[in-house]
């Protein structure tokens, strides 16, 4: 079968492409970028090749179509000109055919001129081509300059940080765009734009404390600043007893966790990796994030006071009363803490953490017996207690939440029902550090794994 120049030109380039059903293309051995893939043999949303192309082709009788792919062989099908058949482009950095768009001749290719006339149009072609790529490659690479100097000169200004800051030359970022229609302050009510701005040109970097990455970013003239952190599917541990009923060791290994990673807050580690003392100051279930492999990592330091043997310094602002009031410890309710000493915030998160452990214990199934979720207090406090409410409860009848009896029964659960006891003990001094807690439950996690033996 013999095809018509038209056809066995548009063929050739599909071929080069990729994009009919023919003998595959051996890649090149060159770098390979990304591209968008859009025709009938994209095997996915985008492919890898030596170039990107787009092609625009019209079979007679029909409407143009556009292909989008990869180009891995022939480039010189890449430097034709367009005919009221076919139309196409190349391009060599990722992604660059996404939002390319062709057109076709109004009329047909005029009828080839003698020799010495076409052998201009066959030299230019070429020729410009050239400077088409030089062009481009020069303009690159004063992009990339530009970045560079613009990143190292923030670098000054801030100081060397392992932080990463993207400032976006083309004004919104799409991390910004995807992020900001979800932007709240954790309560639900979010932040009026105007708001958000303010806050934002008041924001200032001091010191890197880790985060995955970072982006800075702008929006309608206002900065904006995003904190890239670790994702966990389960949520809080608060959503995660909400949905979920315990077997006594998955509850052991919730415990555990939290309380490894609360002994590592309250702990200062000296050395170059070193870190300071930090107390939470608003440990409570919702605080607590569940991640995949189901052991628990404290989140949410917003409120976080930090220590240093060193310095000797605590900067705590001017109000002790801070945390969540269904969580507050007696001697901060009652406005007697003492605001110099670093170990009363440690000893205000001993309380709050035999609270989580309560909460974590009613979930926990003990002879097929299990309650539902409650937060501590629930029957005793309205919903969302007042700081008097809890004052009331805590301070003046001192009381504790009731532990369920069923935990008695098991030897193992009965332990961690005197851990909470002795969490809440109304003498600061006397709770438990974190320290031991977590020695403890890790010693009653092993004797629920241990194997009994029957003599």
């Amino acid at each position: 079968m013999t095809l018509d120049p038209p056809r066995r030109t548009l063929l050739m380039l599909l071929t080069a492409l990729g994009l009919t059903q023919g003998d595959p293309v051996k890649p090149s051995r060159g770098p390979l970028v990304t591209c968008t893939c859009e025709n009938p043999h994209c095997k996915g949303p985008t492919c890898q090749g030596a170039w990107c192309t787009v092609v625009l082709v019209r079979e007679e009788g029909t409407h143009p179509q556009e292909h989008r792919g990869c180009g891995n062989l022939n480039q010189e099908l890449c430097k034709g000109r367009p005919t009221e058949f076919f139309n196409h482009y190349c391009c060599y950095s990722p992604f660059c055919n996404h939002n390319v768009t062709l057109v076709l001749e109004a009329t047909q290719t005029p009828p080839e001129q003698p020799q010495e006339d076409g052998q201009l149009p066959l030299i230019l072609g070429p020729v410009l081509a050239l400077l088409v790529l030089v062009a481009l490659g020069a303009l690159g690479l004063w992009h990339v300059r530009r970045r560079q100097e613009k990143q190292r000169g923030l670098n000054s200004e801030l100081g060397e940080s392992s932080l990463i800051l993207k400032a976006s030359e083309q004004g919104d970022s799409m991390l910004g765009d995807l992020l900001d229609s979800d932007c709240t302050t954790g309560s639900g009510s979010g932040l009026p734009f105007l708001v958000q701005r303010t806050v934002a040109r008041q924001v200032a970097l001091v010191e890197c404390v880790g985060f995955i990455a970072s982006d800075m970013t702008s929006r309608n003239s206002s900065t904006q600043l995003w904190l890239i952190t670790h994702y966990h599917e389960h949520g809080s541990l608060y959503d995660f007893l909400q949905r979920q009923t315990l077997e006594p060791q998955l509850a052991l290994r919730l415990a555990v966790s939290a309380a490894c990673g609360l002994a590592h807050l309250h702990v200062e580690i000296f050395g170059t990796q070193g870190k300071p003392a930090i107390a939470h100051r608003d440990l409570k279930s919702r605080n607590v994030l569940v991640k995949s492999n189901l052991q628990c990592c404290i989140a949410d330091l917003g409120l976080a006071v930090m220590h240093s043997q060193g310095s000797d310094y605590l900067d705590i602002g001017n109000n002790p009363r801070v945390g969540t009031k269904r969580y507050m410890a007696p001697e901060v309710l009652e406005e007697q803490i003492r605001t110099d000493c670093f170990e009363s915030y440690k000893w205000t998160d001993i309380w709050a953490f035999g609270l989580v452990l309560w909460e974590i214990a009613r979930r926990t199934i003990v002879n097929g017996i299990v309650e539902d979720y409650r937060p501590p207090f629930y029957d005793v406090v309205p919903n969302d207690p007042s700081f008097e409410d809890m004052k009331k409860v805590v301070c003046v009848d001192q009381q504790t939440p009731t532990i369920p009896n069923r935990l008695a029964a098991d030897p193992v659960l009965s332990g961690l029902a005197q851990m909470m006891r002795e969490c809440w003990y109304p003498n600061p001094s006397a709770r438990l550090t974190a320290l031991r807690i977590k020695k403890t439950l890790q010693k009653l996690s092993n004797g629920l794994q241990r194997p009994k033996v029957i003599h």
